[in-house]
């Protein structure tokens, strides 16, 4: 069942998990330096790994993984994951595979485009696409949906939460008079122009696939998209 933005969260995304951030939980000083975003990536790994708690050794593909957070946390979170870390950009595979990400036992780092994954069907438990979707235009997010959902059970979305019509004009209206002179405000009002709203979400599914359903829940300032398809029952079961 589709969810509903103003929904409480539905039952096929798991909720947050209750605890520290990062660097007061591990110490980790990259959590000091890197602050919000390296915690998204952390309380992220956390919503993932609650959809793959029942597979002894999950087979998790993330997309898109630029300087290789997520797949980090991952590893470090689960002692038995494997991880396949991709990205289309070749510069930044090349700095995963030099990295320790390379080198780890349980990782395999790939160029790799998320608008044609080059994988079999159902490859893998869970693929995740975090914190980039609403860089995307309409056609190639259509099918990083369609992707990502064949080559894995689901696919788990974390990116910025597009609000109702009204609110987004106040955040808009927010940006407007630091855009012109702040790179980092106009990078906000650029970012939040292209989110993607739940609305957005389902009519690129039913673009690619009418079989593929997507789930909402919030993480914060941004939202969960859980995308899966419905698999025919094979003939002759119950």
């Amino acid at each position: 069942m589709v969810g509903s933005a103003a929904a409480d969260r539905p039952s096929g995304i798991p909720g947050p998990r209750r605890r520290r951030r990062p660097h007061q939980a591990t110490g980790d000083p990259l959590a000091r330096l890197d602050g919000p975003d390296l915690a998204d990536h952390y309380h992220f790994a956390a919503r993932a790994l609650q959809l793959v708690a029942d597979i002894a050794d999950p087979k998790i593909l993330e997309l898109g993984a630029g300087h290789g957070a997520l797949s980090r946390k991952l590893l470090e979170m689960h002692p038995t994951a494997q991880v396949t870390v991709t990205d289309i950009d070749p510069v930044s595979v090349s700095n995963l595979v030099s990295g320790d990400l390379g080198g780890h036992p349980r990782a395999v780092v790939r160029q790799m485009d998320a608008t044609d994954i080059d994988a079999p069907d159902r490859s893998y438990d869970l693929a995740l696409f975090a914190l980039a979707f609403h860089h995307l235009p309409p056609v190639p997010a259509a099918r990083v949906l369609a992707e990502g959902t064949r080559v894995a059970n689901k696919l788990l979305i974390c990116d910025m939460r597009r609000p109702p019509a009204p609110l987004h004009l106040i955040r808009l209206a927010s940006f407007l008079p630091f855009a012109l002179v702040l790179p980092l405000a106009h990078d906000g009002l650029i970012s939040s122009l292209r989110a993607y709203s739940p609305s957005g979400f389902r009519a690129l599914a039913a673009h690619e696939d009418p079989a593929i359903t997507v789930e909402f829940g919030r993480m914060g300032r941004n939202q969960i998209v859980l995308a899966q398809r419905r698999r025919p029952t094979p003939l002759g079961s119950a």
